[in-house]
């Protein structure tokens, strides 16, 4: 049988596995605690399991970790950077954000991304593969472990695609929220989307976690230009899917929207904006873009952010101003490729179904 990753399986999967091994479900309790409370690096370590137990685990099992270190980043404004590589040498990075009452880590899905949004550094990488479910959550383990205090919040807001890698996605935030492994509560996460109304759906009808629109223009003709899946989910029908996702608690949808200079800034822009959200509880993070090179685009003058920030409120529309953090690091909002190339030639390119 071949050794695989324990942290690829989700609890509910890896209960049933350890079943398939002839012991009790409960054994995957006491396994999910070792492994998530108890930060055990060995299977020896999981004492209260017999050592037959032990041995059984142990042969079908790898607990290596999946990530290597290989830079740490910080920036001026406390922002932390993490430059990891991967046992086949690709490399990710994820990024800490700190403030007064939160510890928010931003968590990267995938190695590049196939999306291809014109404002995103990572979109210029092209997508290599998606991260398996051990090495999305092994980045929430290294970092937490390294940190004085405990993370608060977790966003798939890194590198990739979340909803291009969905299932991996999911076992990873039942890794965070069930109560036998991390037990995060589902409303301190966020999943963010380019607009994959597919995955959109996909997510709604199997887990419960805040969902994260990136619109990034007020009409089809601008987001065609900008972000390339607009052309198989144009807004409407994102917008549409988006207000029947079922999200936790009291939480709102939240739309991002990065501010192009002469692109998607103007007043006309806004008014667009607000017909489009008009009657939807939500709210809009606006993002002055971060420019970064070779990206085509510049950052508005801030007059005119606050200029499109008034008219989205005095139509009633919570909109937000998001500080971009990181920035000098390249760790900020489209900011993270890893250190690849702009142009990459890989022969293990993928590409999204959606795309």
């Amino acid at each position: 049988m071949q050794v695989k990753k324990i942290r690829d399986f989700s609890p509910k999967k890896l209960e049933s596995f350890i079943v398939e091994l002839g012991e009790k479900p409960f054994r995957a309790r006491q396994v999910c605690k070792w492994l998530y409370q108890k930060d055990a690096v060995s299977f020896d370590e999981m004492t209260d399991l017999s050592i037959e137990t032990r041995g059984k685990i142990k042969s079908v099992f790898d607990i290596e970790p999946t990530l290597k270190i290989i830079e740490e980043q910080k920036s001026t404004d406390g922002t932390l950077k993490y430059l990891f590589e991967l046992s086949d040498s690709n490399r990710i990075e994820s990024v800490i954000i700190p403030e007064k009452k939160r510890l928010t880590l931003c968590i990267s899905s995938q190695v590049g991304c196939a999306l291809g949004c014109k404002f995103c550094l990572t979109g210029t990488v092209g997508k290599i593969r998606n991260l398996d479910t051990s090495e999305i959550i092994d980045q929430y383990l290294f970092i937490s472990s390294k940190l004085p205090g405990p993370i608060t919040n977790i966003v798939f807001m890194g590198m990739g695609e979340p909803l291009d890698n969905i299932e991996r996605v999911i076992d990873t935030i039942e890794i965070l929220t069930d109560k036998n492994a991390i037990g995060m509560s589902s409303k301190r996460i966020t999943v963010s989307t380019s607009g994959l109304v597919s995955g959109i759906n996909e997510l709604g009808k199997r887990i419960s976690v805040n969902l994260s629109i990136s619109l990034n223009a007020s009409n089809d003709n601008t987001r065609n230009e900008v972000m390339p899946i607009n052309k198989k989910y144009p807004i409407r029908k994102l917008i549409n899917s988006a207000v029947k996702y079922p999200l936790p608690g009291r939480k709102t949808l939240t739309f991002e929207y990065v501010l192009l200079k002469g692109v998607n800034d103007s007043v006309k822009n806004a008014h667009e904006v607000v017909e489009l959200l008009k009657g939807i509880n939500c709210k809009i993070n606006l993002i002055p873009f971060n420019e970064a090179y070779p990206l085509p685009y510049n950052t508005p003058e801030m007059n005119r952010v606050y200029e499109f920030q008034k008219i989205l409120e005095n139509a009633k529309i919570n909109a937000k101003i998001r500080k971009s953090r990181g920035r000098d690091i390249l760790g900020a909002c489209g900011q993270l490729a890893a250190k690849y190339p702009h142009k990459i030639n890989s022969r293990n390119k993928e590409q999204s179904a959606d795309i």
